[in-house]
């Protein structure tokens, strides 16, 4: 384990403390045009939101729909419920996405899978960082409006669902979560860098709570001006 890891776990609660949680619950609004480009506003809006920390699993009910979504990694399935019961069922939803590019619309089970294991993701880092198989190491410091974060390149297995296989993790002076980079592969690698606005503890672990994600430009820096996805989160419990 990297020194650096280990201070941002240490920040985050601990990696013991982790170990003992396996539910992280909050209620999450879901914001920007992205919904609307993949064909499927319902999806912004509040959702409840359940989310296995020890596996990749996690479910969403849409407060203003009744739909309800939920991802299983170890299944390889995606499930949409509708409010009378009928069911939409996506197996192997990676490779249903395969070549798709920003603009390619989706179904339903794909735009939650996306979501789903978007959002898990969000939720479980950085404890997700040692779970077996992923890889950390300490890269080249970045400058941002005159401060300087260190910076952990994380590199997945293909057990873990992601956005892409190598993901930067930006933390500032106090081992904080600031900003991600990330090229999705699901929407043809467009380059983004996912911002970390707000946090809170929770009876000791630390949770972001506001995020605005973002295209990055070919230098690193981000267009901040315009908002892919916003997330939202409050009434947090962890179990």
């Amino acid at each position: 384990m990297s020194d650096l890891l280990s201070h941002v776990l240490e920040a985050s609660g601990g990696t013991a403390r982790w170990r003992d949680l396996t539910t992280i619950s909050a209620r999450i609004d879901y914001g920007g045009p992205f919904w609307e480009l993949k064909g499927h506003p319902a999806f912004a809006g509040v959702a409840q939101v359940d989310a296995d920390v020890q596996a990749e699993r996690i479910r969403h009910r849409h407060e203003s729909t009744g739909v309800v979504t939920e991802y299983d990694k170890i299944a390889d399935r995606v499930t949409v419920t509708a409010p009378d019961g009928s069911t939409e069922v996506l197996d192997h939803p990676r490779k249903s996405l395969h070549g798709a590019a920003l603009e390619t619309p989706w179904t339903a089970a794909q735009t939650a899978y996306f979501r789903g294991y978007a959002t898990w993701h969000y939720l479980v880092e950085p404890y997700l960082f040692t779970l077996p198989g992923v890889e950390t190491q300490e890269v080249e410091p970045w400058i941002e409006d005159g401060a300087k974060w260190r910076v952990l390149s994380v590199a997945f297995p293909p057990s873990i669902d992601t956005h892409n296989t190598t993901q930067r993790y930006y933390f500032d002076e106090v081992f904080h979560l600031r900003r991600m980079d990330y090229q999705p592969e699901v929407v043809g690698f467009s380059p983004t860098a996912h911002y970390i606005l707000e946090e809170t503890e929770v009876d000791g672990i630390v949770v972001p709570t506001r995020r605005s994600i973002h295209r990055r430009n070919e230098d690193g820096t981000a267009d901040r001006s315009f908002a892919v996805i916003t997330l939202d989160l409050t009434d947090l419990a962890l179990r």
